[in-house]
């Protein structure tokens, strides 16, 4: 199957799905599909509410493409590649409709950062949640403020230090990155349905203002979420992360 970015809309309900056959990691052609179909989205007078979800059944977001990753060679192309996530989780910022999360199964790296972004998220048991960047040599500087604005940074921390372990659904609930968690995709696509179908009955002109509500004090990102990728764009010119990333190869 190839890579897609879609949008479907049914019942006012606008459905952004992402698909990659490598369990969902997200390229630079991907991240840009996103970023502009969420904006699409946003503007679109027949969408009261917005669903972000991707395809299959096993992995959510396994974050950043490696494949991209290992072929960095100069720090312009390093910045560029890490400003994907930065795009899109600013996409979601200052998207005036609100947007559910359905996360079917685990997500890593970027990924937590995409879950993090969302305005109410919904998972199953299966939606364990992992920051590896420190073990490869870099680290989640970009998605960070989103992370850690929905969990806090004890939590943030205590994932990024712990790079290679995966936290349980549960656990992603009880610190705050769920709202819900269900024992099957069934569940969790009947849940998501009902409330999206509840919220676009909602006044829209009040939507959009709890919304920016909820994202008070983040305006800086526009800048802030850049400059982070700046720094991971240099740290993944290191001998140290070269080498980590020739086993991906």
């Amino acid at each position: 199957m190839q890579p897609y970015v879609t949008l479907n809309i049914k019942d006012e309900v606008g459905y952004i799905e992402f698909f990659h056959p490598e369990q969902n990691a997200m390229p630079t052609e991907n991240l840009k599909k996103l970023e502009k179909t969420i904006v699409e989205a946003g503007a679109n007078e027949v969408i009261k509410v917005i669903v972000l979800q991707s395809g299959g059944d096993r992995t959510f977001c396994a974050g950043a493409s490696f494949k991209e990753l290992v072929e960095i060679e100069n720090m312009e192309s390093g910045t560029q590649f890490f400003s994907g996530f930065a795009n899109v989780i600013n996409a979601i910022r200052l998207c005036p409709k609100l947007i559910i999360g359905r996360v079917q199964g685990k997500v890593v790296g970027g990924g937590v950062g995409l879950v993090a972004a969302t305005d109410y998220c919904l998972a199953t048991q299966f939606a364990s949640i992992k920051l590896s960047e420190l073990s490869i040599g870099i680290g989640p500087f970009v998605i960070e403020p989103a992370v850690s604005r929905k969990i806090g940074k004890a939590a943030m921390s205590q994932m990024t230090i712990n790079a290679e372990t995966f936290y349980g659904a549960q656990w992603a609930k009880e610190k705050g990155l769920y709202a819900g968690v269900y024992d099957s995709i069934e569940a969790l696509d009947e849940t998501v349905k009902t409330l999206a179908t509840k919220l676009s009955t909602y006044n829209p002109k009040a939507l959009q203002q709890i919304k920016q509500v909820f994202w008070e004090g983040t305006s800086h990102w526009d800048t802030l979420l850049l400059e982070r990728a700046k720094i991971s764009g240099k740290l993944v010119l290191s001998k140290f992360t070269k080498e980590r990333l020739k086993r991906f190869k």
